[in-house]
């Protein structure tokens, strides 16, 4: 449930991750789309988590199952003014729930970039 008495943040895309969301099939666009809003309001969406290795809660992952594939969307909650989307991807891996390193490293990088840009 959003409290809509509160302002949501704005939204603010890394690198070619709004892009890369629109190659998503619609039903998921539209569930990555209202965790993110859960997010703007301040909230986490049931099926968003902390990503492992980026010790804390600030670099959120949203998971989405659709069709026997999965689809993530990675962001940041570390600026209060805003949630920064970091990486939009499918998960490739047939077995295992490791993300893949290339999707680590792309996180990573633009979590960076975001960071140099704030002055962090």
């Amino acid at each position: 449930m959003l409290d809509s008495s509160r302002p949501l943040k704005p939204v603010c895309w890394v690198g070619s991750a709004r892009d890369d969301l629109r190659e998503f099939p619609a039903a998921v666009q539209r569930f990555c789309g209202q965790a993110i809003l859960v997010a703007q309001a301040g909230g986490k969406a049931s099926d968003a988590k902390p990503l492992k290795g980026f010790g804390g809660a600030s670099v959120i992952e949203i998971v989405c199952r659709h069709e026997g594939n999965a689809f993530r969307v990675v962001y940041t909650t570390m600026y209060p003014d805003s949630i920064c989307i970091l990486h939009v991807f499918q998960k490739k891996s047939r077995s295992g729930f490791k993300t893949s390193l290339a999707d680590i490293k792309a996180v990573k990088r633009r979590l960076k970039e975001v960071e140099d840009a704030r002055g962090r």
